[in-house]
């Protein structure tokens, strides 16, 4: 599985909302002031949303831009390859328990 981008992760998100709520996108673009085809094109990972924008379309979905943005780490992050640790124990210090 390849890495997310977070333009993909950020539509995805916002696409996944949008729909919970029953709302179209001719309702979402018009209330965030954002043509129709540009905030299609965001929610199908084309276009990378600037932050006011992104602010505008969460605030037209009455959604916090933070619950977004943790949504969309948690996807990006269930799709970066996990690196094993190997962690070696050391050797236990007699030493210092003897007295």
């Amino acid at each position: 599985m390849r890495p997310a981008l977070l333009r993909e992760a950020v539509g995805e998100t916002l696409r996944e909302t949008r729909t919970e709520q029953g709302r179209t996108l001719r309702e979402v673009s018009a209330d965030a002031r954002v043509s129709l085809g540009y905030l299609s094109e965001v929610e199908r990972g084309q276009k990378e949303a600037s932050s006011e924008l992104l602010a505008s379309i969460c605030e037209s979905l009455g959604v916090p831009l933070s619950s977004v943005l943790r949504t969309v780490s948690d996807k990006v992050a269930n799709t970066e390859p996990v690196k094993k640790l190997t962690i070696t124990p050391k050797p236990l210090d007699t030493q210092a328990y003897a007295a």
